[in-house]
């Protein structure tokens, strides 16, 4: 147990100390100071600007800017929808798949393009490396720097004084992609692929297994079965199996998957190459690629909190930020890995499970990989569901009620565990200005922030900012639950099965894209409902922190005094914890207990 707590608290600790660095690298960016890159890639943001014909001195309103989101992004599900439809007359098709349905074109396009990528299909076996390659890889690309570049607006409310403007759409998008996002996946791409993950453009191969496996004709594996390949007969314990097949050839799938793994890991997209995500070993097949891939998920996100602290010019507000949210990982975490370990009591009835750790890994194995273990699967799980990544090494399904508690929690909250990359810290920010407003009534003290006064107007867009993600996760997975067609979908049924059809709400909903797995998502009323769920939580946010940003802008500096409110001290600290989970809790704790708590108690009755 020791051992698996030194592990913990090592991943997080080089999580922390690579952030760092990499928070003053991204401020320096987009202030347009000199970087170690900037002889490259400062030519390139030339030659690009000039294409697009954007001035580098461009100045957006906050409607203007919004406009320019809503536009790029619309393109981009325009080209994603039409690509998935296409594919199978275009080039780049070894397989030869066909073009998709118009309702999981609709869905993987609503996906991707929100930084969601949540998959109602698997990806070897639907989309081509075309597809895969033009359309997803370059929307992990491009629906990463929109949410970084919207942040980046928001800090410059914060920083500017009676100003309309609030930056250039188009200049911080071409900035983010060329300076942050292109050489630290290249660099990762490279490791990966030294590691052992797939990048090539072959097709997939039929290769000869060592051994025969003999199958079912409901295709279940027999064990201990005895086959005769001359004969071509199977029986096990004495006895034929008329119906069984004998299997000698196995599909490899192949294709250009590092360079789609990697952004799909630093951009908290997390969109799969393969169906089982990185739990196959193509996508992530040692310890090493594991914790790369790992250490990815959160490394934007956590760096923007730095970042956030330089820009504004206080540190201290920086770091608050960064405490509040690491403060939260860690209580996530703990739970996950704590039940996770000792697993439920339904896995052991009557201790007849040995549940020990002596000569063997003991807890909960079910739907983990033997070669990472309980330990970096529960880290893995916890900081994918943080950072709203949804990328996968174990399956969430086999978790036990309270660790599958602990990963829908963090997402409905809003996603700001560290969040998406730019969204997950201007959620937080938004919860940041309503803790300031609640607490400033609490105090008598006029409600401020970084120097700018809290007005009805800001807190009207940061309560509907706040609000938007448990407002789709509830809708959606209500009416879900009482269309009929639904109940086929799920794997299981009772308590966990509704925590199966809810997790893939919150899912959506919180921009994540994980899923509970067994759930079968790919029907026309799930297709279009968690598509519209996912524009729903992604947009709306977007439309209020712009606002917020244009109001702040316009806003003169109020000097600090000693009766202005602290915004960096642990008390700050604490009431924005307490508000960020008080609104989880008050909106999800029905939900949560039909589901998970009710699966939990339901074992230990």
């Amino acid at each position: 147990m020791a051992g698996s707590i030194m592990q913990y608290v090592l991943y997080l600790a080089v999580l922390v100390v690579l952030a760092i660095p990499l928070g003053t690298y991204m401020k320096k960016v987009m202030y347009g100071e000199k970087t170690i890159f900037s002889s490259i890639f400062t030519p390139c943001e030339r030659i690009v600007c000039k294409v697009l014909h954007v001035q580098e001195s461009e100045d957006m309103t906050w409607k203007q800017y919004l406009s320019s989101v809503f536009l790029f992004s619309g393109i981009g599900f325009v080209f994603l929808f039409l690509l998935q439809l296409l594919q199978g007359a275009l080039p780049g098709n070894p397989q030869g798949l066909a073009g998709t349905s118009w309702h999981l074109a609709f869905n993987t396009a609503a996906s991707f393009v929100t930084n969601t990528n949540w998959q109602s299909y698997s990806g070897e076996s639907t989309l081509s490396y075309l597809t895969q390659a033009v359309g997803l890889t370059v929307q992990n690309f491009v629906s990463a720097a929109t949410g970084i570049a919207v942040l980046f607006a928001l800090i410059r409310g914060f920083t500017r004084v009676k100003a309309k403007g609030i930056g250039s759409f188009w200049v911080d998008m071409t900035r983010i992609v060329l300076h942050i996002l292109i050489p630290l996946n290249l660099v990762l791409a490279l490791l990966l692929v030294a590691g052992g993950v797939v990048q090539n453009l072959k097709p997939a191969e039929e290769v000869m297994l060592l051994e025969p496996v003999a199958v079912s004709a409901s295709s279940e594996i027999l064990e201990d079965a005895d086959i005769d390949l001359e004969t071509k007969k199977v029986t096990v314990d004495g006895k034929l199996v008329p119906d069984a097949r004998i299997i000698t050839e196995q599909f490899v799938p192949m294709g250009p998957a590092a360079s789609q793994i990697v952004i799909k890991q630093t951009g908290t997209n997390g969109g799969g190459f393969f169906g089982v995500n990185s739990a196959h070993p193509f996508e992530n097949p040692n310890a090493l690629t594991n914790l790369l891939e790992m250490l990815s998920l959160l490394l934007i996100p956590m760096a923007l909190c730095f970042t956030f602290g330089k820009a504004v010019k206080n540190k201290k507000q920086g770091t608050a930020i960064f405490l509040a949210m690491f403060l939260m990982l860690i209580a996530s975490l703990s739970l996950i890995a704590v039940n996770e370990q000792s697993a439920a009591t339904m896995l052991s009835p009557n201790n007849n499970v040995n549940m020990g750790m002596i000569d063997q890994a003991g807890g909960n194995m079910e739907g983990k990989e033997t070669r990472f273990g309980i330990t970096a699967s529960s880290t893995w799980a916890a900081f994918t569901t943080a950072a709203s990544n949804g990328s996968l090494n174990s399956m969430h399904d086999s978790y036990t009620p309270l660790g599958g508690l602990a990963q829908m929690l963090q997402m409905q909250i809003g996603e700001v565990i560290f969040g998406g990359v730019g969204c997950g810290l201007y959620g937080m920010l938004a919860f940041a200005i309503l803790t300031v407003f609640i607490a400033g009534l609490m105090v008598g003290r006029t409600p401020e922030f970084l120097g700018k006064k809290i007005e009805p107007r800001e807190m009207k867009w940061a309560v509907l900012a706040c609000l938007a993600t448990p407002i789709a996760i509830l809708a959606g997975s209500g009416t879900a639950a009482m269309v009929p067609e639904v109940m086929d979908s799920l794997n299981n049924g009772g308590a966990h099965g509704f925590s199966e059809m809810l997790y893939a709400y919150t899912s959506a909903g919180g921009n994540n894209g994980s899923a509970f797995a067994g759930f079968n998502a790919n029907t026309v009323f799930l297709n279009v409902s968690i598509g519209l769920v996912m524009l729903f939580a992604r947009f709306l946010p977007i439309v209020g922190t712009l606002a917020i940003a244009g109001s702040l802008a316009e806003k003169k500096k109020i000097a600090v005094t000693a009766g202005t409110l602290s915004t960096t001290n642990g008390m700050f600290i604490f009431l924005l914890i307490f508000v960020v989970l008080l609104v989880g809790a008050l909106s999800f704790f029905p939900a949560l207990a039909l589901g998970p708590l009710a699966e939990f108690f339901s074992g230990i009755a």
